[in-house]
């Protein structure tokens, strides 16, 4: 590479990074060293408490006494770690936690890696490369980088680019994609879109109308939905799946993580051809040459995901809209996401010493949250994410109410508009 004509990325990034977050966590507005939990009130390292809006574990099973058990049952049955690939040994709870993640994918195939992440490494190079048959790509694959997909996607360019051409593109915005897809009809390739279903800052993209678009061009979708797996749909199947009517397209691939509400640790592809399940596991890097998830949080894993073919989960998706709802009316509907069905709401701000100034205010309330700034969102702006829980009360939210009310009359807030969010 030409280094005088083409700047790569990390060095872009480090010298447009500022010292916000530095400040941030040098005076314990992030970072937070949790001592000890009991619900959504955390004790930190120093003995202060907090009501914390960071987790992302939204419906509250990473305290649920099935979970709990299932783990202390398996250290006590098999200590804390089967090290090995999944080809040379694994635990007896991957076979039942992909059975049961099938129960929930009717009529799909389903595959466990250790992260959503290492989904993203192992499935896509083959997608890209063709080798799923259930999938195929008869003319070379040509990216369609959605500006908001998640970082764990965007950081993988260098990868897919040896696979075919990638471009960025705004799925909600229809000129972008239909803009997009006509070059890929003229160029003759493969057009292959890379979202998110649920940001982890932004909204949601129409996931059934995207899919039906790339059908007709004989493209497919890949779909991020790690936000939105467990919080709605049945057995909490997630938003994208809900989305295309719990039945998976031909041309659409489910990548989702078991490591937010899902309660555990880990991450899944969902896949219409089950035939393309020997292909993934026999050739994906992570699965190859990777280690398994530890013991105690399989054994988790599987006991959540019992809870997600029961009738609790259900319960649980309506204490959590419940407090979603709750927040929205306290803060006036005046948080970016307000309405949509999306656990995560974003207050923005103009600058980033406004977004630490607010930051200590919540704080002084007792409230711990999740400042961003670049390259999560804009530079020279910042966003405090507040991520809603089942578990949260009423007078946690509150909390952020009062807050924000000081944030506001310290004329500290910016009005909400677009997501600002970036992958």
């Amino acid at each position: 590479m030409n280094t005088q004509s083409k700047q790569d990325w990390m060095t872009t990034r480090r010298d447009n990074t500022s010292s916000a977050l530095a400040t941030a966590l040098k005076e314990g507005l992030t970072g937070f060293t949790v001592a000890r939990r009991v619900g959504k009130r955390i004790t930190l390292q120093d003995g202060e408490t907090f009501t914390e809006f960071v987790s992302c574990s939204y419906l509250g099973l990473e305290t649920h006494p099935a979970l709990m058990e299932a783990a202390r049952q398996a250290m006590r049955i098999g200590g804390l770690h089967l090290s090995s690939s999944r080809s040379a040994m694994r635990p007896v709870y991957l076979p039942q936690l992909e059975v049961l993640l099938g129960e929930m994918y009717p009529g799909c195939a389903v595959t466990v890696f250790t992260s959503t992440s290492s989904v993203h490494l192992g499935v896509l190079p083959l997608l890209g490369s063709g080798s799923l048959k259930g999938y195929p790509i008869p003319r070379r694959v040509h990216w369609l980088m959605d500006k908001t997909a998640h970082a764990s996607m965007q950081v993988l360019r260098g990868i897919l680019e040896q696979f075919g051409e990638v471009s960025r593109v705004e799925s909600t915005d229809p000129e972008s994609m239909d803009g997009a897809l006509k070059r890929c009809s003229h160029s003759q390739q493969t057009p292959v879109l890379l979202i998110d279903g649920i940001g982890s800052m932004s909204g949601q993209v129409p996931i059934a109308e995207l899919c039906a678009q790339l059908q007709r061009v004989g493209g497919y979708l890949y779909v991020d939905d790690a936000h939105g797996i467990s919080i709605t749909g049945q057995h909490g199947a997630g938003y994208a799946f809900n989305a295309v009517g719990q039945v998976l397209p031909a041309n659409m691939l489910l990548a989702g993580s078991l490591s937010k509400a899902f309660g555990g640790a880990g991450g899944f592809i969902v896949v219409a051809d089950p035939g393309d399940i020997e292909t993934i596991q026999t050739l994906a890097n992570p699965l190859v040459f990777g280690h398994s998830i530890m013991l105690p949080m399989q054994a988790a894993n599987v006991a959540a995901a019992k809870i997600h073919l029961s009738e609790e989960v259900g319960v649980l998706q309506q204490r959590l809209w419940k407090n979603v709802a709750c927040f929205d009316a306290v803060t006036g509907k005046q948080m970016l996401n307000a309405g949509m069905q999306s656990p995560v709401r974003g207050a923005l701000f103009d600058s980033e010493e406004a977004g630490l100034q607010a930051a200590r205010i919540l704080r002084a309330h007792g409230v711990l949250l999740f400042p961003v700034f670049y390259p999560i969102i804009a530079q020279g702006q910042a966003m405090l994410r507040f991520a809603i829980s089942a578990l949260h009360s009423e007078n946690d939210i509150r909390q952020v109410g009062v807050a924000l009310s000081e944030i506001a009359h310290a004329k500290l807030w910016k009005s909400p508009g677009k997501s600002a969010a970036r992958g």
